[in-house]
């Protein structure tokens, strides 16, 4: 498995770079770093799926991003740049394997490779404008007009297998508050609810 950011390097550091690298894998729950850890490296992600989260000082939870396939962690860019710590944990969803790039190949690549260089900041500004769009979110919309959307997105199967918590760490908010609204919703004959999951019913597309 290759990831697309080498594909930004020249032939001869490439093949320099990729002979030196080795594949990690991580399982489900595994925890690949904790807010306040310095950053060691540049995880790449190959396959599988990493959530990263952020703890508020009400102990509630956010999802920031998920990582997937070919994908880049943007945290991890800003914390070799900065040289700062984390400010999030991420935590492996679905098995995944991943390059961990040490920083100081990072460096020599940002410092000796334009095409590295740009491929980095263009993932990072994309993620950027993502979660520039969750702030608007969580600032200026209310809680249940964002848990109907985010139901709505997802409603296509018929239902959901998840929590109250899981959905509220999604969100940003209490578990209280999700299961008040979605009592709120069955009350209204649009879902049905049941352990650990969630069903949509026909007046939910109304």
């Amino acid at each position: 498995m290759r990831h697309s950011i080498f594909d930004t390097l020249p032939e001869s550091l490439r093949s320099e770079i990729l002979g030196v690298f080795q594949t990690m894998h991580f399982e489900h729950g595994k925890i690949l770093f904790r807010a306040g850890e310095p950053c060691s490296g540049l995880p790449l992600v190959l396959s599988g799926v990493v959530k990263v989260q952020m703890t508020g000082l009400s102990g509630n939870n956010i999802v920031l991003y998920r990582m997937g396939a070919d994908e880049i962690c943007t945290l991890s860019i800003g914390c070799l740049m900065t040289g700062e710590g984390f400010r999030a944990e991420a935590v492996v969803e679905e098995d995944t394997e991943v390059f961990m790039m040490p920083r100081d190949v990072f460096d020599r690549l940002m410092d000796q490779s334009v095409g590295f260089r740009r491929g980095i900041m263009d993932s990072y500004g994309r993620r950027l404008n993502d979660l520039m769009l969750l702030v608007e979110e969580v600032a200026f919309r209310r809680m249940d007009e964002r848990l109907f959307c985010w139901l709505e997105a997802r409603a296509g199967q018929g239902f959901l297998m998840i929590t109250h918590q899981e959905l509220a760490t999604e969100l940003g908010t209490a578990r209280e508050v999700i299961s008040r609204l979605l009592k709120e919703l069955e009350r209204k004959g649009k879902l049905r609810l049941a352990r650990r999951r969630i069903e949509f019913t026909r007046q939910f597309f109304d």
